[in-house]
């Protein structure tokens, strides 16, 4: 992102010296010793993002003949060279006239015209590739090129890739795919501009007020070049709002400045407010009326794309940034409400009220089978991840067990635990465990997160403790953990399953095991070492090193450091395993391992 960054004002006319240099500070120290960039504290090198860096850093004018440069050409020749990039790579070599635009996958701008029962419209995607491929779609169609007076001929030369494996069906859109780029030079020129004039609009009535799109980077810097290619001047409005916006977004440290890919701050408030009451702080606190205050402003009472599904149902819910009242979800509204509802707030009828609209619309966004998913209903056409184009990140949003599991936990906290809804929500997460006893994580890495999330959840649906499901549960949880007594899991579980369960120790995922095991009263000696080794490692200051990366934006691809994971989960683990001393100490648990 932050290589990104710099392309993108380069693009726009708009880099200066300063932010250059800061940024490609930043760039030069997230560097690898073998030369490379990744995607996560501890993960393996990154093909993408290491030619990404590499030509921020050329323009930003380090020579290719530099130490770090050569040894990052190095291995990106080794690993197959600029072919061997993604998509979306191939997309920014190609605004800069270091990659053809005719090998780039298609995605006409037409999209937008389909109606929302055709196969493939932009409703069949989920709300953040739904963004990014409409703005991408008008980049596409115009297919501008801005010289650099510079090559990555160091490049290009490596090691072909490897043949592709993809099944029949896959090659079926393999087909598609050429048809759509030989329509992409030739369209229809009256469609085409009636196209290109849908898209536009489309992307700028979904502009929020921060100046973002959906409050994240992707969709936001193809948005912005979008409307640039449209005729949008430096000075317009929406440019402008969204240049301050991605201001607002960066970091500057002493040793560079860095882009955040996101902000959280409505998620990040409703889980203090439930890690500092599970820590005894009073209901009436000031701070906790103050941080249930502030929610309740948040609230989103207008109707989003989320409608499209659900066009009857009332609006209510909360987001996760400061700003985008057009993608509200279901795992911020169900921690929310839970919050709220903690919360002894002066004007009751004002929350109750949120909390009633929250609840009404969780429950109108699940989906067919019992689940949820996090921003729409039933987003689960298979065929939009099988396009070329999308070889980087998911694409569509499914029911997913931890968002079912934070929706099932919700309901319970304000006594629907036992309505249709719960129970449809309870048969979806016992038939989406796995075999081992897990539960995949789609938000959180990533099946310690996933199974953290529906024990508790059921435990609070009324399931007993001695259910199946949950002694599984619990016996996995004890398999995984380490010989230090914490929890930890890396990204790499993704897609290798040899990482399923395992990875150094972080507090927040050995607080989210904790939460499993006391959410059935175990006392045993798993959850007490796990106790242990978090007030082991306690700062002085009291809260807890974490470099991993322990949040999910699209499994496999993307990850993302939540500051506060580090000491909003380990307060709730410990605040509730005190709490639990204090009130009704439990027995050990032994009766609950199979």
């Amino acid at each position: 992102m932050d290589a990104e960054d710099l392309l993108l004002r380069e693009f726009l006319g708009i880099r200066d010296p300063d932010r250059t240099r800061h940024a490609s500070a930043w760039i030069r120290s997230r560097q690898r010793c073998d030369g490379t960039w990744t995607n996560h504290h501890g993960g393996p090198p990154n093909l993408s993002t290491t030619v990404e860096a590499y030509l921020a850093l050329r323009l930003a004018g380090d020579p290719p003949d530099a130490a770090h440069m050569f040894r990052a050409a190095e291995w990106v020749r080794e690993a197959g060279g600029l072919k061997s990039a993604r998509v979306f790579t191939h997309i920014w070599l190609a605004l800069f006239g270091l990659w053809q635009w005719d090998d780039v996958p298609a995605i006409p701008p037409e999209i937008v015209l389909l109606p929302r029962w055709f196969p493939l419209n932009p409703y069949d995607f989920a709300c953040w590739a739904r963004q990014t491929i409409v703005a991408l779609s008008i980049v596409l169609a115009e297919r501008p090129v801005h010289r650099l007076g510079l090559d990555l001929a160091e490049l290009s030369r490596g090691k072909s890739p490897p043949p592709s494996r993809r099944r029949l069906s896959d090659r079926g859109f393999e087909l598609l795919d050429r048809v759509l780029r030989a329509y992409q030079r030739h369209p229809l020129r009256p469609l085409r501009r009636l196209a290109l004039s849908a898209a536009e609009s489309w992307v700028a009535r979904r502009q929020e007020a921060d100046g973002s799109w959906g409050g994240i980077q992707p969709p936001w810097v193809y948005s912005l070049i979008a409307l640039r290619l449209r005729g949008y001047p430096l000075e317009h409005p929406a440019i402008r709002r969204g240049l301050e916006g991605l201001d607002r977004f960066t970091i500057r440290e002493d040793d560079g400045h860095r882009l955040e890919a996101c902000q959280s701050p409505v998620w990040d408030t409703a889980l203090a407010i439930l890690a500092l009451r599970d820590a005894g702080v009073e209901a009436d606190d000031p701070a906790l009326v103050a941080g249930a205050d502030w929610l309740l402003g948040e609230e989103v009472l207008v109707r989003g794309d989320w409608a499209a599904r659900r066009p009857s149902l009332e609006p209510g819910g909360w987001a996760f940034e400061f700003a985008n009242v057009n993608y509200p979800d279901v795992d911020d509204t169900a921690e929310v409400v839970m919050a709220l509802a903690q919360v002894k707030h002066p004007d009751v009828t004002r929350n109750e009220g949120a909390i009633s609209r929250g609840v009404g619309w969780l429950l109108g966004m699940q989906s067919r089978g019992g689940g949820w998913g996090a921003f729409d209903a039933d987003n689960t056409r298979e065929l939009a991840r099988r396009l070329p184009f999308f070889d980087f990140g998911e694409v569509i949003d499914p029911p997913s067990a931890d968002v079912t599991a934070h929706g099932l936990e919700m309901l319970s906290a304000v006594g629907q635990g036992g309505g249709s809804a719960a129970r449809e929500a309870t048969s979806f997460l016992l038939a989406e465990q796995q075999p081992e006893g897990s539960w995949f994580g789609r938000w959180g890495v990533n099946h310690i997160y996933g199974t953290a999330a529906v024990v508790p959840a059921l435990v609070a649906a009324g399931l007993p403790p001695s259910h199946p499901a949950i002694r599984r549960a619990l016996s996995w949880l004890r398999a995984h953990q380490n010989e230090d007594g914490g929890w930890g899991e890396d990204p790499r579980s993704y897609q290798d399953d040899g990482w399923v369960g395992r990875g150094e120790s972080t507090a927040s995922q050995t607080a989210w095991a904790l939460l499993a095991f006391e959410a059935v009263g175990d006392r045993s000696t798993a959850p007490e070492r796990g106790v242990e080794w978090l007030l082991e490692t306690q700062r002085p200051d009291g809260g807890w090193d974490e470099q991993q990366f322990t949040g999910t934006g699209f499994p496999g691809d993307f990850y993302i450091n939540y500051h506060l994971y580090r000491l909003v989960f380990p307060v709730m683990a410990l605040g509730r395993w005190a709490r639990a001393d204090v009130e009704a100490p439990h027995e050990p648990a032994a009766a609950l391992v199979p």
